[in-house]
């Protein structure tokens, strides 16, 4: 299948998919949007067993394209609740609930719903020269695609709101050091580290990786009582699996288990 706003392609076990609106910094319009609802959607089928996010060009992604969202002047604005209902929170919860690991490879600006589609992901590389932008205060709104649950988690309340509040670009290597992303490297070394690492998902034992993402995700509603009996089941569950047999195998055997993610 092919796109116009994205490219998407599955070699092997690792998917990649690419924001390629360069010229726009890779904003979202509503093409882009049903095209990686698409996208998203034939994974489970693809044999993938990793997802790398990226941008096209010089960013990573800007947010929201505002040329599709122009106010007539006059006019009683437009509803974003429904722009978000329809595709920014599928998007988010899609990412987070894939059964694989996600890396964002954030090459670029990563600016208002673009840096919080980023910090969805579960793993964060980004090049030095990146940056990100809560920009919504610039425009009279709050930060939406998750900003507001997964900042203060990242980075804690005070930076969240100055964040937020402020506007104010944060570059990579901070963004690092305050432990909202996972981390920063030189520019020529980001799609090296990012395939490394892909690389190395697309061997690993997939479920177990799954149900550690859900259980992580998870854990902030529920009590450490009710977070001990989320990893009891899941461990019930993964003993069970052709993963833990192998990789247990592989260490009585002394040799690199060969784990097909079932």
């Amino acid at each position: 299948m092919s796109y116009d706003s994205i490219l998407f392609g599955v070699d092997g076990a690792i998917a990649r998919l690419t924001l390629n609106r360069p010229e726009k910094l890779n904003s979202f319009n509503t093409q882009m949007h049903g095209e990686i609802q698409q996208a998203l959607g034939r994974l489970p089928s693809s044999g993938a067993r990793v997802l790398v996010l990226t941008g096209a060009g010089r960013g990573f992604c800007a947010g929201q394209d505002l040329g599709d969202r122009a106010v007539a002047p006059g006019s009683q604005g437009v509803d974003l609740g429904e722009s978000i209902d329809k595709y920014y929170k599928p998007l988010v919860l899609a990412l987070q609930n894939l059964p694989m690991p996600v890396i964002a490879a954030v090459n670029g600006v990563a600016a208002g719903a673009g840096a919080n589609i980023a910090l969805a992901c579960d793993l964060v590389i980004a090049a030095r020269s990146a940056s990100f932008v809560q920009a919504f205060s610039k425009l009279g709104l709050i930060p939406d695609s998750g900003g507001t649950w997964t900042l203060p988690r990242l980075v804690g309340n005070a930076r969240a709101l100055g964040l937020t509040l402020l506007g104010n670009k944060l570059p990579a290597e901070q963004a690092a050091a305050w432990g909202m992303i996972w981390q920063c490297v030189e520019d020529t070394e980001l799609t090296a580290t990012v395939d490394a690492l892909a690389e190395a998902f697309a061997g690993a034992p997939t479920r177990g990786l799954a149900a550690t993402k859900a259980a992580i995700r998870g854990s902030w509603q529920r009590s450490f009582a009710e977070q001990l009996d989320i990893e009891r089941d899941a461990q019930r569950e993964l003993g069970r699996s052709a993963d833990y047999a192998e990789g247990v195998a592989a260490f009585v055997e002394k040799r690199s288990p060969r784990f097909t993610g079932r």
